[in-house]
């Protein structure tokens, strides 16, 4: 699991796919959350505008990360 440092309240969950290297583009995010591929804390999430703060986790393809406060 990789840590992904944040240093705003929360970030949007496609700007975390591409921040975090999860995918290419935003396009590509928003279509991987649309069709279900992402989830938010073990759970399936559509909502391409989901705030995610530190302590959440995000999965994709096998790949977890752990978002935390920004040093």
């Amino acid at each position: 699991m990789d840590l992904i440092h944040i240093h705003t309240e929360y970030i949007k969950l496609d700007a975390l796919l591409k921040f975090a290297g999860l995918c290419e583009t935003g396009g590509e995010a928003k279509e991987l959350i649309q069709a279900g591929a992402v989830t938010v804390n073990g759970e399936s999430c559509t909502m391409r505008g989901k705030k995610c703060r530190p302590g959440d986790e995000i999965s994709l393809d096998g790949r977890t990360v752990r978002i935390a406060e920004g040093r």
